[in-house]
């Protein structure tokens, strides 16, 4: 973990944890991760946190010791299920809701992840949240589509295919930005679903179904 010991104050070690309110933890929490989806997670810190919401910086080290610390908690408060309750009746629409749903947050959610690449690699604590907040759910809710697919007998439950669903759908995200610099979104990922993901699980893609949304 990177040391943050030269930004705390060295009153710090002693102060109480402080109140706030649930609003502006949000606040303090949704301006760290803009301002490191637009500047990186090594040019963020928390006294430009502290002046971009208008608060001290005491404040965020009484209530978050470290930035590592600070950014976690954040990761952690961000966590929502993008893929819940997606549930149409048929593995292979599903799947392409899913895709809808994945291409609405790419660019956000891809930017976070990108900036954050080298730290997480360097901090445990920080790549936990990250797995935990972006990663855990949507692969728990992928997994849940599957299962009831092959419990309707759409798929075979020994499919080699199933187990390798999530890493195609996250490796699609990561890997756009990287071959074409632009994010995935929404129609290149039912594209992506069509053409590479149902013909994997050995299911027939429907032209009726193909978004247009680019």
């Amino acid at each position: 973990m990177t040391s943050q010991a030269a930004d705390e104050p060295e009153t710090v070690a002693a102060s109480r944890r402080s109140k706030i309110t649930p609003e502006r933890e949000r606040e303090f929490f949704d301006a760290v991760l803009e301002q490191i989806r637009e500047c990186g997670y090594e040019s963020v810190t928390m006294e430009g946190v502290a002046a971009s919401t208008r608060c001290s910086k005491s404040t965020l080290y009484r209530q978050w010791k470290t930035k590592p610390q600070f950014v976690a908690a954040a990761l952690r408060a961000s966590g929502r299920v993008r893929f819940a309750g997606i549930d149409t009746g048929s593995l292979a629409d599903d799947l392409r809701q899913a895709a809808r749903a994945a291409g609405h947050w790419s660019g956000k959610d891809t930017r976070l992840l990108q900036a954050l690449g080298h730290a997480v690699t360097a901090d445990q604590e920080l790549a936990q949240a990250l797995r935990e907040a972006l990663v855990h759910p949507e692969i728990a809710a992928l997994r849940e589509m599957l299962d009831r697919g092959v419990a309707r007998g759409e798929v075979p439950a020994d499919h080699p295919a199933l187990e390798f669903v999530p890493a195609m759908m996250f490796g699609v995200l990561r890997v756009r930005p990287v071959l074409s610099g632009q994010y995935a979104d929404a129609g290149y990922l039912v594209r992506f679903v069509e053409a590479a993901v149902l013909p994997a699980l050995g299911l027939t893609g429907d032209p009726g179904h193909r978004s247009r949304d680019d």
